[in-house]
């Protein structure tokens, strides 16, 4: 093989094996769940799964305990927060005062667990406690609580429970719309129906009119559709209304005895017998 043909091939093995772990690198570390992953529920995939919306978003909150404590912590959804560094850290604590940066909790040892409107992820492995705890490394609780419209807001701390022996942590809370419940938006078998009926009330009509119109050439009231039909139906339904709730036979003499047309004619006629020459 001729040097340049060398030369070109070794160029093309390079940039494929750069290509390739700039690739590898550019592949960001998701959530692990603690244990084997065949031990994994189908209720934690599923969370895990609810949670990937959030996971390209970053949360920062800065706490401020008077000139001895001044920090800031950083928090990602199953990713680290600093992926060059590759130490797992999905929430991370900086000291701004001394420019020290521990790890929280870890994503590769995380736990998630859910309610009827929350979620809880849980990030375990965090850098070790000093004079506190035992010793024992640290851990990360974010409570997500549900608010619809909203895909997250009011990233915060509560609180750092360091002062007992053993199962210490640090507890924070957001808000987010993935934690919410399904909407029910089924309707109901009478909901169906009425709206089927309405949708076929309005076509009749609807196309009836433009019909009798544009078609047959009516006008005024005669453009409704079978007008003659609905307006005998009416006058047949107002008839049945005034037999059926009538309250008394319609051949029963009146209760009262008023001043008829018979008794005028009588008294007119009685009249006018005076009224005849002898």
């Amino acid at each position: 093989m001729s040097s340049p043909c060398r030369t070109s091939a070794v160029l093309v093995v390079f940039m494929a094996l750069a290509v390739g772990v700039g690739a590898e690198q550019s592949t960001e570390r998701s959530c692990d769940v603690i244990g084997d992953e065949s031990s994994e529920s189908q209720m934690e995939r599923a969370l895990l799964k609810k949670l990937e919306p959030l996971s390209q978003m970053r949360f920062n909150v800065t706490v401020e305990k008077g000139k001895t404590e001044n920090y800031v912590y950083h928090f990602r959804v199953c990713r680290e927060v600093n992926s060059t560094s590759q130490d797992f850290g999905g929430l991370v604590q900086t000291d701004r005062q001394h420019g020290r940066t521990t790890v929280i909790g870890r994503i590769n040892e995380t736990q998630v667990f859910n309610g009827s409107d929350w979620i809880m992820l849980i990030y375990k492995g965090g850098d070790s406690y000093g004079r506190h705890c035992s010793g024992e490394k640290r851990r990360a609780v974010i409570m997500i609580s549900c608010k619809r419209g909203v895909t997250a807001s009011s990233f915060s701390i509560i609180s750092e429970e360091r002062e007992k022996e053993q199962d210490c942590f640090y507890l924070f809370e957001m808000d987010s719309d993935v934690a919410c419940p399904a909407e029910d938006s089924h309707l109901s078998v009478g909901s169906i129906l009425l709206i089927t009926f309405a949708s076929l009330i309005a076509v009749y009509i609807i196309g009836g009119f433009l019909y009798q119109r544009l078609v047959v050439g009516a006008k005024g009231m005669e453009q409704f559709p079978h007008f003659a039909f609905w307006q005998d139906l009416g006058n047949l339904v107002a008839d049945g209304c005034d037999f059926v709730c009538r309250s008394k036979p319609r051949n029963a003499p009146a209760a009262y005895r008023g001043v008829g047309d018979d008794q005028l004619g009588e008294e007119s006629e009685e009249r006018d017998d005076h009224l005849l020459p002898m």
